[in-house]
Order: C-alpha cells, then sequence, then structure tokens
C-alpha cells in the first residue's frame, strides 16, 4: 500500500510545490506528512477524514492542515463512471518556507498563531472563502518570488480572519505509526463499505487481527472516540447527503443510512447537526 509518510513532495530547490490535481479518485490512503498543506476541492464529493473529525466534502472546500496532522479524502463510490471525478489544488510547504527566527519576531504574532491553529486542521467558510478560493486558482500561474508573495498573501489573509473552522478536537493526539496507517485504512474502507449495515466488534477485530476488547482500545486511542461513534458519524454524513442531493425523506434516509428506528436516527441527527432530519432539509433548500 502507498503511503505518504515517507512523501517528500518539496524539491530541495523550491520554498514551496502548488498542483493541480486531476484523478480518478484522491489520495485514498489514511496518511499524514511533515509537511503544511491547503488543499481546495475543484471537482468531487466525499467523505473527508481529518484527526478524529469526520465531514461530507464538495466543490469549493478550502482546508488547511498542519504537520503530521492524519487526513484522508475519500470520493463517493456512485461517481467512480466518471474518468476523471476528483479535481483539486493542493499547496505543500515545510516548516521553514518562514523561518523560525522571523516568525518569532512580533510583525509575525498572527502568522504564528495560524499555523499553531493548523495542528488541529482548519475549514475557511463565510465571506472569507471565496476570496481564499479565487487567491488558490491564482497561484498555479504565478512563478518565482511572485509566487512566494501569493502564498504569502493566502497566509496574511487568514491569519486575519475569523472565518476559520477548527476541525479535530482540542483532545486529539497523532499516536499513529506508519503500520497503524494500513491498519486504520483497513478499518475506514470497511466501515465506507458496510455502514448501511450492522458491523459488529468482533467483524473488526478479525479484520485487523486483534480481540474485541484490543481493537475497541485501538481504535479509542487512535481516532479519539469509539467505534460505534465513528460509524454514526459516518451514518449521519451519508444521511445528510441524501436528504440534500437526493432529496430523501427523513425516513428514507435513516434507513438507507444504516440506523434501524427512526427515533434513534433522529436523536442521532439532532446531536450531530443541531437540526432535525426534516429543518436540516429545509435549511439547505433554502440556499
Amino acid at each position: 500500500m502507498k503511503s505518504a509518510l515517507k512523501k517528500s513532495p518539496i524539491p530541495k530547490t523550491h520554498a514551496f510545490v502548488v498542483q493541480r490535481l486531476k484523478q480518478p479518485v484522491f489520495d485514498p490512503n489514511w496518511h499524514f506528512h511533515p509537511e503544511y498543506q491547503l488543499f481546495m476541492v475543484l471537482k468531487g464529493k466525499g467523505t473527508r477524514f481529518i484527526g478524529d473529525h469526520v465531514k461530507q466534502f464538495q466543490q469549493g472546500d478550502v482546508t488547511f492542515t498542519g504537520p503530521n496532522l492524519p487526513h484522508l479524502w475519500k470520493s463517493d463510490p456512485e461517481e467512480s463512471d466518471q474518468e476523471v471525478k476528483a479535481e483539486g489544488i493542493v499547496v505543500y510547504f515545510d516548516h521553514d518556507f518562514i523561518s523560525e527566527s522571523l516568525l518569532n519576531k512580533e510583525e509575525y504574532i498572527e502568522l504564528r498563531q495560524l499555523l499553531k491553529k493548523s495542528l488541529r486542521g482548519f475549514d475557511v467558510i463565510g465571506q472569507t472563502a471565496p476570496i481564499i478560493q479565487q487567491k488558490i486558482m491564482e497561484l498555479p500561474d504565478l512563478e518565482g518570488f511572485d509566487s512566494v508573495l501569493g502564498l504569502l498573501h493566502i497566509l496574511n489573509l487568514l491569519a486575519k480572519t475569523e472565518d476559520l473552522e477548527v476541525l479535530a478536537s482540542s483532545g486529539y493526539t497523532n499516536t499513529l505509526r506508519e503500520g497503524d496507517t494500513e491498519r486504520m485504512n483497513r478499518v475506514y474502507a470497511h466501515v465506507m463499505k458496510h455502514f448501511t449495515r450492522k458491523i459488529g466488534i468482533t467483524e473488526m477485530a478479525d479484520l485487523t487481527n486483534m480481540t474485541p476488547t484490543s481493537f475497541s482500545r485501538y481504535f479509542k486511542t487512535h481516532a479519539n472516540k469509539t467505534f460505534s461513534e465513528f460509524v454514526n458519524e459516518i451514518r449521519i454524513g451519508h444521511a445528510c447527503k441524501l436528504l440534500i442531493d437526493k432529496k430523501m425523506t427523513a425516513s428514507q434516509a435513516c434507513y438507507q443510512s444504516g440506523f434501524r428506528t427512526l427515533s434513534n436516527f433522529n436523536r442521532q441527527f439532532k446531536a450531530a447537526t443541531n437540526h432535525t432530519p426534516t429543518a436540516y432539509k429545509e435549511r439547505y433548500q433554502m440556499k
């Protein structure tokens, strides 16, 4: 399995790297790397995992992740009939893109705080999102020092805005090793394929060659949540998509997302979104 733990996308001759991605899927492997990463989705939908945070992703999303924060963008399978279903722009830069001596100066306080916030990952939202989207779109066409200034301008805009939604919880710590990422990839792939049915701990323990107790402890340690909480997050995310994209009723979304009772679905959905399924659907139809 391809691992990004050893990936070094920035040549020694460059200050940073910006790439346009056009491929069948985004990197399907749970991984992390020492570079900062700024990523904008141009095309595609699916489920995104960052640290212990799970959310559906879509066109226009702009996400900033700090060094060694595990992440994964998993494309929806129903779009696989298209040759190119995943497009985006990704920017990588090292911790020394701006030297430590400069970051410690008074003029860099806001930027230093931004980089610290990225250790938990964040989405760019609100009125700032379209501004950053445009700047990212322009970045691949810039050359030389103009490209460096372009990235610095983006970072400055991000450092000055409050339109940032932090993703991983404050208690999340990356405890993964290279072998762990391969095991977690198997777990995520299995859940994404089978979440519409009951998935027992014993089944997952067999998949990962562990005892049920060991698997439960392992997953809680690395995901910062129980396995059942994780599966419910995947189901709720799928239900949101069914309510909005497929225009299903709450009852239809409930059973097609793997929930067994409507009452439990309604309770879990409101806890995750602060809205009932019906109110959530109406809210997005008004946009």
